[in-house]
């Protein structure tokens, strides 16, 4: 990929973002958050001061996704000995439906991103003094930072790092004996299916299937970097807990998405292994994996139009974010302003001023 269409992609990329930060209402989950009392409740009012509106909403996950992408373009540099395949790697995780949403709502996992990514980079490059000073920020600011630290503990046992493994286990035993992380409850109920469902909506469907093919070529071949530990070590245990109980993505897609760099790494290897006449049906595949990337981003771009053009729209992907704000919008066209509504839009519709008329 040569530098001038990486540009471009930046560009569009950042257009995009700003786009669906500025003209999406907010979501259940964000409202979820605007009430709560944490850093990203924090974060979501103090942009607001900065800039009212939606775009002030999403100032500091439009700021913390651009962060994110310098830091793995610094990162892709430091993996791929040509800058054209730090550009396409880039290029890809910026496309990434994940990272197009993460980037334009408010949420945990997008100030987790660039944490993890500068700890791997960091690591990578020898400066390991700042490396317990980064675990320590993602202890308190993340609560499932367990599966971070497991990860560490792993790769650290394996390449038989010790300061990092004594580090490691003090953060697990720490999250431990505060009863910090993911929850294990419930029975086996079967969420196998949904989370690869998840999966395949955060990475597109075939481009996940290549990264899932990718995560377990390497734990065959025992050729796991850092970033492959702490990818393989959330996947491995989100599909795990899937098997008894429902499990949250935003959870584990901060640790997972990194290793998007070992993805087109192991692409570009075994295209250039071959010869120029055997490469056409790699080729191929490849044009047909990036349609299909693109296909998924056009839900998450027109997301306003797909809901309208929609008939049922209580079964439509978008519902929970569109009805809240247009039932909003129709009741203070009527003076309305308190209404009754399901639980889940409740907040919605208190961001909106828009209170319930029954007292709880």
């Amino acid at each position: 990929m040569k530098k001038y269409h990486f540009y471009l992609a930046l560009l569009f990329y950042s257009a995009i973002s700003l786009f669906l930060a500025i003209s999406t209402p907010i979501s259940p989950h964000e409202a979820k958050q605007y009430y709560a009392d944490n850093i990203v409740s924090w974060l979501m009012h103090t942009g607001e001061m900065i800039y009212p509106g939606f775009l002030g909403l999403r100032l500091f996950s439009l700021l913390s996704a651009a962060l994110s992408v310098s830091l793995f373009y610094i990162l892709s540099k430091r993996h791929f000995k040509k800058r054209s395949d730090a550009y396409f790697a880039t290029t890809i995780f910026m496309f990434l439906p994940g990272i197009l949403t993460a980037t334009a709502m408010a949420n945990i996992g997008i100030l987790v991103l660039p944490l993890v990514l500068l700890f791997v980079l960091l690591y990578e490059e020898g400066n390991r003094w700042a490396l317990p000073f980064i675990m320590l920020v993602l202890f308190f600011l993340h609560e499932a930072s367990i599966l971070f630290f497991l990860a560490l503990l792993l790769y650290a046992i394996v390449k038989q790092e010790k300061m990092l493994g004594i580090f490691s286990a003090t953060f697990i035993i720490a999250s431990l004996y505060l009863s910090k992380g993911i929850a294990i409850e419930g029975r086996p109920s079967g969420h196998f299916i949904e989370i690869f469902g998840l999966y395949a909506a955060v990475f597109s469907p075939l481009l996940f299937l290549y990264f899932f093919y990718t995560m377990y070529r390497k734990l065959l071949r025992e050729e796991g970097s850092l970033m492959w530990y702490i990818s393989f070590t959330a996947l491995a245990v989100s599909l795990l807990l899937s098997l008894r109980q429902k499990v949250y993505i935003t959870d584990f897609a901060p640790y997972v998405m990194i290793a998007t760099i070992e993805m087109v790494e192991l692409f570009m290897q075994s295209l250039r292994v071959r010869l120029p006449q055997f490469q056409t049906n790699y080729r191929r595949g490849f044009y047909f994996v990036i349609l299909i990337l693109i296909l998924s981003m056009l839900p998450v771009i027109f997301n306003r139009t797909f809901y309208l053009m929609t008939k049922d729209r209580t079964k439509q992907f978008a519902g929970r974010i569109y009805h809240p704000y247009f039932l909003a919008e129709e009741l203070k066209s009527k003076g309305i302003e308190c209404y009754d509504a399901k639980e889940k839009e409740r907040r919605q519709l208190r961001y909106y001023g828009i209170t319930p008329c029954s007292k709880p």
